[in-house]
């Protein structure tokens, strides 16, 4: 049985609130990947910019850029994921989606809106974390300011990949780089996180940084980029659980509930 998970985040610089280009930009991004990937992972409101607008840029559930992720995900046989502007029951929610090969899915509300920028008075908080099972993975999928609360990202559930999707500015860069690698060490697992670059309608600069770090905090390419890049990153499930076997510290974790 094949024990990895070929990868592919991809980091660009999107267009401010324009949902048509950018759906344009990573497919032809996704084009350009020549490999066979099992799981794309796209930036946190991918589509638009991490905007306030949503009255005037939120789709439906079922709206053109999830069934752009539907029709990517059936075309490379692959899982694709980020976040978009939803609007449901009168609500708007930062969602992030979870688009298996065959075009079914699951969901992610973002629990930490993020108040700085007033997301809270815009966005719909939500309330149940989400963990996907996938190729023989479990995947913990989360967003952006999410990363700044380990409590919630807490390996309580054995999960082996942990994947946080991020608009994520420069100004603030230096945390980021360290709280991604702080969440692999002490869940012990892989953790993924896709930034953007460029400037958005704010005049906000993102400066990417993705990166993907081993159980261990150990950087599987060279991160800090700050340009237009895809990575294709093979994850090792064996890497995980030997490494758990040998080093028993989830064993050792506090116990706890969240209200």
């Amino acid at each position: 049985m094949d024990n990895t998970l070929k990868t592919a985040i991809i980091q660009v610089d999107l267009a401010w609130e324009n949902p048509v280009k950018n759906r344009s930009i990573f497919s032809e991004k996704i084009d350009q990947i020549q490999d066979d990937v099992d799981l794309i992972v796209l930036p946190e409101m991918f589509s638009t910019g991490f905007s306030m607008n949503a009255e005037h840029l939120a789709e439906r559930s079922d709206g053109p850029t999830f069934q752009w992720m539907q029709k990517v995900a059936k075309q490379r046989n692959a899982a694709v994921t980020g976040s978009l502007i939803i609007e449901e029951d009168g609500h708007f929610f930062n969602r992030l989606f979870f688009v298996y090969p065959d075009g079914t899915h699951q969901k992610y509300d973002k629990k930490h809106t993020f108040t700085l920028a007033k997301e809270d008075k815009t966005y719909t908080a939500g309330k149940e974390r989400l963990i996907v099972e996938y190729r023989g993975w479990k995947i913990c999928p989360l967003i952006c300011y999410d990363l700044r609360f380990p409590v919630w990202a807490r390996n309580t559930s054995e999960y082996d990949l942990l994947i946080y999707v991020a608009n994520w500015p420069e100004t603030r860069i230096h945390a980021w780089d360290i709280l991604l690698q702080a969440r692999a060490i002490e869940n012990m697992s892989y953790c993924i996180g896709v930034n953007r670059t460029g400037t958005d309608g704010n005049k906000y600069q993102y400066n990417g940084h993705s990166a993907v770090y081993d159980c261990l905090g150990a950087s599987l390419f060279t991160n800090c980029r700050e340009i237009e890049f895809t990575e294709i990153v093979k994850l090792d499930k064996d890497h995980v659980s030997e490494t758990r076997d040998k080093l028993k510290f989830l064993q050792d974790r506090d116990k706890f509930s969240l209200d």
